[in-house]
């Protein structure tokens, strides 16, 4: 049975500039009710091939100090506003959850199809901010590809990141951009 209230909410959902969010965000019953959306993802094998890390209170800080260290290590002359903007990182949102591909090598089940699976989580989770009334976005940044600052953010040897979503309330509505027309990304093959 079609679902007005769904379908309206996927169709007009977007993202939320990690700039126009603000405090207050989730609380951890919210988040846990979030993350429990976001684990329901189609995942082949039932492997659970991603996990969530929770950044938030002064851990977001914590993180941000040792991402200004690595800059700071690579580029001495890097600027106090640059070294600021790392320090910053994770807290531009009240909470930021990163989502680890935890993919492995499996008999049965591919690689990628693992991959896969972490990616839908972290959409699930974004929608379920949403869906809960917060504004959010999904980032990567060079973080989530740097293996030194793996450790600051939790992620074990291993696992990738598969990015982080940054959740707030938002401090103004969020603006509509293009999307790409079917004719452009949909290829029939036979009729409908």
């Amino acid at each position: 049975m079609k679902n007005d209230a769904v379908i309206d909410f996927l169709k007009t959902r977007r993202s939320t500039p990690v700039l126009q969010l603000a405090e207050p965000g989730p609380g951890k019953a919210e988040l846990e009710e979030m993350l429990t959306i976001a684990s329901r993802v189609p995942d082949h094998g039932k492997l659970a091939p991603w996990r969530f890390i929770v950044y938030a209170g002064e851990a977001r800080a914590e993180v941000g100090d040792a991402l200004a260290a690595i800059v700071a290590a690579d580029d001495p002359t890097a600027s106090a506003e640059r070294l600021d903007l790392e320090r910053k990182r994770l807290s531009l949102a009240p909470v930021v959850v990163g989502v680890v591909s935890t993919a492995s090598i499996h008999p049965k089940i591919p690689e990628w199809e693992q991959i896969m699976s972490a990616g839908a989580a972290s959409y699930n989770l974004l929608a379920a901010a949403n869906a809960f009334g917060y504004g959010a976005t999904w980032l990567t940044q060079w973080y989530a590809f740097d293996e030194r600052a793996f450790a600051a953010l939790g992620v074990a040897d291993g696992e990738k990141v598969a990015g982080f979503v940054h959740i707030g309330t938002r401090k103004e509505a969020p603006f509509e951009r293009p999307r790409p027309a079917l004719a452009d990304v949909v290829t029939w093959r036979g009729a409908l």
